[in-house]
């Protein structure tokens, strides 16, 4: 005989990123690997949270992972920055400023 599975409702919720995030968290990964810093990446998507997670190499621990959890959005920003060590670099409301800190990285100075 057979077994029947259930499938997972359509209804479940899952916490993904919108185009504009996407565009933006992606933009700084195509620099970040043109700089050569970043080589890999992996997004996971859950019922809490979205994540984002940049790799040096793939066979290591991330170097970066952006997390969006909405339901932080009315206490400290939605939007967090974990270091290597898992520390948490920086939180916010905006994803703009919590990257902020990884787009100084690429900043150069240029001397005449």
């Amino acid at each position: 005989m057979s077994n029947i599975v259930p499938l997972p409702r359509s209804g479940a919720s899952q916490i993904g990123f919108d185009r504009l995030e996407l565009n933006r968290i992606l933009d700084l990964y195509g620099r970040m690997v043109a700089a050569g810093q970043w080589r890999d990446y992996a997004m996971d998507f859950g019922r809490d949270a979205a994540s984002f997670s940049a790799f040096r190499r793939a066979a290591e621990r991330p170097q970066v992972l952006i997390e969006k959890r909405p339901a932080l959005r009315g206490k400290q920003g939605m939007w967090t920055l974990f270091g290597e060590a898992g520390q948490v670099l920086k939180r916010g409301h905006e994803l703009a400023g919590v990257l902020s800190i990884l787009e100084r990285r690429l900043l150069k100075v240029v001397d005449d």
